[in-house]
């Protein structure tokens, strides 16, 4: 522990982080450099605020907070994508399939 690692900015127990810039850009970048992406909006919980899960075409993924369930499909609109709602249609098998390489190979 440095000297002064406790005067650091840290998230405080209950509160739940909004989506930002940041996290809008990672999605962009990371959806620019695949093939085949899709996306699913994943709802609000008492614990993690609204996000979207993008799913390429080999299974890779990746999550991200978003503004609300609308944010998601305007983004996913303005990349061209299809935008699924994961609560009702659930996840591809190719993530699952995609998981369970990583975990296998033991990247994960």
């Amino acid at each position: 522990m440095g000297l002064f690692d406790r005067f650091r900015r840290k998230p405080r127990p209950g509160v739940l982080r909004t989506a930002s810039t940041q996290d809008t850009s990672h999605l962009e970048q990371w959806t620019k450099s695949r093939q085949g992406v899709e996306a699913y909006v994943e709802p609000k919980t008492t614990v993690t605020e609204t996000t979207v899960v993008l799913v390429a075409h080999d299974g890779e993924w990746t999550r991200r907070r978003v503004a609300s369930p609308d944010a998601a499909r305007s983004f996913a609109r303005k990349l061209g994508m299809p935008i699924y709602d994961a609560g009702i249609v659930g996840y591809p098998k190719r993530m699952r399939d995609y998981t369970a390489r990583k975990k296998a190979s033991g990247d994960l």
